[in-house]
């Protein structure tokens, strides 16, 4: 684990800030790729249009999510640091919410169906979120609870897992989840060999991912608990979910009248 790859004088090239970067960019690849295999090729250009859109609206949201929701018992003590987004405390959550909104307005817009539209980012979102949890990993945050025992991720002293539980082992809560992102993507993959109502995939991401994330958060131990001990990513993961599951059974009808019609 290594905040800093090196420095430029007394400017710090950062680990968080350069995979972050790379996160995007590969998750962007990916989307582009994926257009195109699928026979979109009309939807590139405006993939390429909404790509700093997404970024901003996404930079935007995954902040506010992790200040207001995640960690206001800090910032509210250091308000000065809330824009210090360098430091790493980017919501994946609030990332996908931020620049969801932003689609939604920019496809409308331009008169592009969403749920089409919206399939084609799926692949691309879950291979950014996989890599973006190396930086975490290297950032020293997103980090587990202690494990009790032998088994966990020891973090260097500069690190916020360090300042919170010293020397002592932690589960691999952002190393399992950017695991499981990548068995996620996989499973998407295959699941593309097949016909599926329009927005299935996408659904299938929202769904997967956030029942994922509800799991993982009880090993997490840098996020303040609440009503039945959930944190604020468990409290938006849950509703997320069942909405999610309701949204999937809604096209599937909707697909099959289509289709009978």
């Amino acid at each position: 684990m290594h905040q800093y790859w090196f420095w430029i004088g007394n400017y710090p090239v950062r680990a968080y800030s350069t995979i972050f970067a790379a996160a995007f960019l590969f998750g962007l690849g990916a989307t582009v790729y994926f257009a195109k295999a699928d026979g979109k090729k009309d939807y590139v250009p405006h993939i390429w249009s909404l790509a700093p859109i997404l970024l901003i609206s996404g930079l935007i949201g995954s902040r506010f999510w992790q200040v207001f929701f995640f960690d206001w018992q800090f910032y509210q003590k250091y308000p000065g640091q809330i824009i210090e987004i360098w430091h790493g405390g980017l919501s994946i959550q609030g990332g996908v919410t931020g620049a969801l909104v932003a689609a939604i307005w920019y496809l409308w817009k331009h008169g592009i169906p969403f749920w089409k539209f919206a399939d084609v980012f799926a692949p691309g979102l879950l291979l950014a979120q996989s890599i973006g949890r190396d930086a975490n990993f290297m950032n020293g945050d997103a980090f587990g609870d202690p494990t009790h025992s032998n088994f966990g991720l020891l973090y260097p002293p500069g690190t916020l897992a360090y300042q919170t539980f010293g020397h002592q082992p932690l589960w691999p809560a952002e190393v399992w989840e950017g695991q499981g992102d990548i068995i996620l993507f996989a499973i998407l993959l295959l699941l593309k060999q097949r016909r599926w109502p329009d927005g299935f995939l996408f659904l299938y991401y929202v769904v997967a991912y956030n029942l994922m994330r509800f799991l993982l958060e009880m090993l997490r131990g840098d996020s303040p608990r609440f009503l039945f001990n959930w944190d604020a990513a468990q409290w938006t993961s849950a509703p997320v979910v069942i909405v999610g599951i309701g949204v999937i059974v809604w096209r599937f009808m909707t697909d099959k009248k289509a289709r009978n019609a």
